[in-house]
C-alpha cells in the first residue's frame, strides 16, 4: 500500500508578521496510522525539502503521543525534512492521498496548480483522498469531472468558523473554510468545536479539526 502526504510550504500568517505552516498532530496522527498499517508513505510539498512548521503546533500543549513519537523517531523526521516537489509526483502509483492541516495550505495548496491537478486526477481515478482541520481549503479552485467544483453535492467538513474566531485569526485568513466548503456547493456538516469529527462521502474522507486527524486518517484506509 502505497499513500501520499501533501504538506504546505507557506510560512507566513498573512500581513501578522508571524509564522505558520503545517500542525504538527496533523501530520503526525496520521503518518502512524499510515504507517503502523504498513503502508509506503510518499510526502511532497509545493517546494519540496523542510516543510514549515507552525509553531503553534510545537507548544507543550499541543502535543500528543503521536507528535511525541515523531520526534523520537529519526526516520520519519528525515523523511519531512526531504520531501519530494509536488510537480514531480506521479499520482498514478498510489493507492490514497492524505492533506494535513495547519494555516498554510489556505494560501498556497488552495490555489497551487500542482495541487489542483494531482486531486483532480486521484478523485476522477477512483482513488481515496483525505484532508483533515485547514486543509479541505485545497478544494477552494478543485473541479469535479462533470466541472462543477469537487466538493459540489458532497458531504463535508472542515475547521468552523467558531474555531477559526477561537483562534484569533478570522481576519488574518484569506478565507474560512466553513465558508468556502459551503459556496462551492458542500454539504457542510460539523460537531463540537475541537472535538473529533469526522465524514466520508463515496472516496473523500474530511475531518474538522486537529483532534479529528487520527479518525480521518483510519477511514481513509478502510477506502483503500
Amino acid at each position: 500500500m502505497k499513500i501520499l502526504m501533501v504538506l504546505t510550504s507557506h510560512d507566513k500568517l498573512g500581513d501578522t508578521g508571524k509564522k505558520t505552516g503545517f500542525w504538527l498532530e496533523e501530520f503526525a496522527a496520521p503518518y502512524y496510522v499510515f504507517k503502523d498499517a504498513g503502508a509506503e508513505i510518499t510526502i511532497a510539498s509545493p517546494k519540496g525539502g523542510q516543510p514549515p512548521l507552525d509553531p503553534s503546533s510545537d507548544t507543550e500543549d499541543a502535543q500528543t503521543p503521536a507528535t511525541d513519537r515523531f520526534k523520537k523517531d529519526d526516520d520519519a523526521q528525515k523523511a519531512l525534512a526531504n520531501t519530494n516537489v509536488l510537480s514531480t509526483i506521479d499520482t498514478a502509483g498510489f493507492d490514497a492521498v492524505f492533506y494535513p492541516g495547519g494555516h498554510g495550505p489556505l494560501w498556497d495548496l488552495s490555489e497551487d496548480k500542482d495541487s489542483i491537478a494531482l486531486i483532480e486526477a486521484v478523485t476522477a481515478a477512483g482513488t481515496p483522498l483525505g484532508a483533515v482541520c485547514h486543509a479541505p481549503a485545497v478544494f477552494k479552485n478543485t473541479k469535479g469531472t462533470d466541472g462543477k467544483p469537487l466538493v459540489s453535492g458532497k458531504t463535508v467538513t472542515g475547521f468552523t468558523n467558531t474555531e477559526e474566531e477561537g483562534v484569533g485569526l478570522t481576519d488574518v485568513v484569506p478565507f474560512l473554510v466553513e465558508d468556502m466548503l459551503i459556496a462551492n456547493g458542500g454539504h457542510y456538516q460539523k460537531g463540537d468545536d475541537w472535538a473529533s469529527f469526522v465524514v466520508t462521502d463515496g472516496k473523500l474522507v474530511t475531518g474538522q479539526n486537529p483532534a479529528s486527524s487520527e479518525e480521518a486518517a483510519k477511514k481513509l484506509l478502510t477506502l483503500v
